[in-house]
């Protein structure tokens, strides 16, 4: 398991000097062969992330000294260890002592191999008794509660402030617990090839267990066994997506014969779901602003049989080259990810409050750009992963404010939707999944409707 260890360490470095987390995974987990190894390197690196205020409050308490005083790269081999030693329970201490002392020698570090075996040794002996705030009632007050779930559940303090603020102490924690449970694999049956029901049973034959997902008409939550490892997965038969991305795409509702626009459509997910109810018999037009995005968004509408979507390289931050001619454009906006934690983990860290305010600033340009392009009666889907205001309703009502000839649309006026996603949906017609009510990452959409004259 050396090769693993030295490919999260890598992994862990990348994200530290700006790569994201999926990213950083895809080029250094890759290369390994051994499928174990694999596993390990996005086990041990979503872990470490997922659980690093806890990981950085035991290694200070271990050295007694400030971590900003550890050399950074020792500091990711002291992570890496922790973490095996608190949350790998199949991983035997003297196993994670010894390969994290292994570890700093081979990167170059060989002077801090004492110190690093000592820490370690330390923990490995403490770490059941590792002094966390506990877990405090709903009257404590709130410096209390913000002590439990910044360290303790391992969430910067500015996020669970505001998520205590407008939601409450239970919520809060359930919604911080939940982003700090590793994700089950969504799958989404590609219809264009093959229904759900007969993917589930086709993915049975192969040792592989599924069960229907909720609310999403076409998705599969896998129980055991790994489909990409069958010969399934180079067939287009399906990809993996979280349940409530599927829904999006859902409430687009395209219909044979229509023109559609999917506006920020890499990677690729939503478009492929979009060709997939248009079939052959409409047009769809999907546009990213980034050339290497649209390279991989042609990669996989090419792998998944979408290979009709037009694609464009568009930039919304600009006036769009469009007349208003789409009877649906779908905007599914950079967002700050604060909704899908449980999935990015290493998200919770990378952003600030005040990135808040620069996404939301983007996304009412996008979505006003956008908008040019939609007929008179056609209709704007505008959707986040994020779960806060000032991305989701905060920029609806500015863009409604600005652009008067458009409104919401009302749950009674949306067009027929499949019965999952109609329980999907709020009063009002929105998708507005959270942790605490649907058991699903935070996603938001909201469909709008441009006034015929």
């Amino acid at each position: 398991m050396t090769l693993a260890r030295t490919a999260a360490y890598r992994v862990l470095q990348a994200v530290i000097n700006g790569a994201n987390l999926p990213q950083a995974l895809a080029r250094n987990r890759d290369s390994l062969t051994d499928h174990r190894d694999r596993s390990l390197v996005t086990e041990i690196t979503s872990g470490t992330f997922r659980w690093l205020a806890v990981l950085d409050h035991v290694i200070q308490g271990a050295t007694g000294r400030p971590n900003s005083r550890i050399d950074p790269e020792v500091m990711t081999v002291l992570r890496l260890g922790v973490y095996q030693l608190l949350y790998l329970e199949r991983v035997p201490p003297s196993a994670a002592v010894n390969e994290s002392v292994h570890l700093v020698r081979k990167v170059g570090k060989a002077s801090a191999s004492g110190m690093v075996n000592a820490v370690l040794r330390r923990v490995a002996v403490t770490r059941n008794d590792l002094k966390l705030p506990p877990e405090p009632r709903a009257s404590d007050s709130t410096e209390v509660q913000l002590a439990f779930l910044s360290l303790t559940c391992s969430h910067p303090q500015w996020l669970v402030q505001r998520w205590l603020e407008r939601l409450g102490f239970p919520k809060t924690v359930n919604w911080v617990r939940f982003n700090n449970t590793p994700p089950p694999l969504t799958l989404r049956a590609n219809r264009l090839r093959i229904t759900p029901e007969h993917l589930a049973r086709r993915l049975a034959k192969h040792g592989v267990t599924t069960e229907p997902t909720r609310f999403a008409r076409d998705g599969l939550v896998v129980i055991s066994g790994n489909p990409f490892r069958g010969p399934l997965a180079a067939e287009g038969l399906f990809l993996a997506q979280d349940e409530a991305s599927q829904l999006v795409a859902e409430l687009v509702a395209p219909c044979p014969g229509e023109r559609i626009l999917d506006a920020c459509a890499a990677p690729g997910g939503k478009t492929t779901a979009l060709a997939a109810s248009l079939s052959s018999d409409g047009m769809l037009v999907a546009s990213d602003f980034r050339f290497s995005r649209l390279r991989l968004l042609k990669q996989i509408v090419t792998e998944f049989g979408a290979a009709g979507a037009q694609l464009v390289q568009l930039d919304l931050r600009q006036p769009a080259p469009f007349a208003p001619v789409f009877d649906k454009v779908l905007v599914d906006a950079p967002c700050s990810g604060l909704g899908i934690l449980r999935r990015d983990p290493e998200i919770r860290w990378r952003r600030q409050a005040e990135d808040l305010r620069r996404y939301a600033k983007e996304q009412l340009t996008i979505v006003s750009q956008a908008a040019a392009a939609v007929r008179p009666g056609g209709r704007l889907v505008y959707a986040t992963c994020s779960g806060e205001p000032e991305e989701n309703d905060d920029v609806v009502m500015n863009f409604l404010s600005q652009h008067t000839d458009f409104e919401t649309v009302p749950i009674n006026q949306l067009d027929p939707l499949a019965r999952g996603l109609r329980r999907a949906l709020d009063e009002r017609g929105r998708i507005v999944t959270t942790p605490p009510t649907h058991q699903l990452e935070s996603f938001f959409a909201v469909t709008l409707r441009r006034r015929t004259p």
